[in-house]
């Protein structure tokens, strides 16, 4: 064998058993919840003793109202969620970056709730949506204003507000780290040229970032399909399916009801949607870079 071709193969030696060990932890499991989903299965079987079925399960779950009405508050709470949450926190990030006195301690302190362990953040979010002794009753109680019923008919609105004040740190964190490594060239050639703070945010700041952020919206749109812990513990899926995602009814699926052909059916579905979701956005981000690219070349350029 050559030295050229020896030093060409030895990367790939190295990462071999890597790779092995990753294919084997993800397209086994992966390839097992597809298998199952053909099949009529509960937990009192085997895989392979349960009958075959072929897609019953997901044309079942097509013509299921209350799948629907899951898939649907699954689409609205992560649009509302991770809209809200690009706003407030790419927002926070412009706001923040600058020299100012303090700006340490007030960047650490609004990290704080994604530190938090979901059960907690349900636990607190519960408590303070309490309708007798709940901080924000007693508020509007105070101030003269009639009580809400946060977790009844304002349900899904309550569990969005939990979910943006815990997760907006996670975009405010990667904004500003992308926010802080844009090339300081283009920003000063915009200033020479006369460009007003907005200006620069606008057609500057915010296309420079933009593959940052299109791939921190794409996490969270993954994170917040697969919400779980917080939405139990806050309402338990209710009132009805009002605030009932995906994640909590394949759970539902498989522990209540003993259903586990239909439950891998369900995460199949979810798959394909955030597959979809992902393909998307990475076309968009391609876009993105090639003009983020024409930006930088034009600022050079200009200097």
């Amino acid at each position: 064998m050559s030295l050229a071709r020896a030093n060409r193969l030895t990367p790939w030696l190295f990462l071999g058993p890597a790779a092995v060990i990753m294919a084997i932890a993800l397209l086994y499991p992966l390839g097992y919840m597809v298998w199952g989903s053909f099949r009529d299965w509960d937990p009192s079987q085997t895989i392979g003793e349960a009958e075959f079925v072929g897609l019953k399960n997901y044309i079942t779950l097509w013509n299921d109202p209350n799948f629907r009405e899951s898939l649907g508050v699954t689409l609205k709470f992560a649009f509302f969620c991770v809209s809200i949450e690009m706003v407030i926190g790419v927002g926070l990030a412009l706001l923040l970056d600058r020299n100012i006195r303090g700006m340490s301690l007030l960047r650490t302190m609004f990290i704080l709730p994604m530190m938090i362990a979901p059960v907690v953040v349900g636990l607190m979010w519960r408590y303070m949506y309490h309708p007798t002794v709940g901080t924000f009753n007693r508020f509007l109680e105070s101030v003269g204003l009639p009580d809400v019923d946060w977790l009844g008919q304002h349900a899904l609105t309550s569990v969005i507000i939990a979910d943006i004040w815990q997760w907006t740190p996670f975009i405010f964190i990667l904004s500003l780290a992308a926010l802080q490594s844009l090339p300081r060239s283009a920003l000063e050639a915009a200033r020479i040229d006369g460009a007003t703070p907005w200006q620069q945010i606008w057609h500057i700041k915010l296309p420079l970032m933009m593959p940052v952020l299109i791939v921190t919206c794409l996490l969270r749109l993954i994170d917040a399909f697969k919400v779980l812990e917080v939405i139990l513990v806050l309402t338990e899926g209710g009132p009805g399916l009002s605030t009932e995602i995906l994640a909590l009814r394949i759970s539902r699926t498989a522990t209540e009801f003993r259903e586990l052909g239909v439950a891998a059916a369900m995460s199949n579905y979810l798959l394909m949607l955030l597959l979809l979701l992902t393909v998307a956005m990475f076309a968009f981000t391609r876009w993105q870079e090639v003009r983020a690219a024409r930006i930088r070349q034009a600022a050079e350029t200009d200097q």
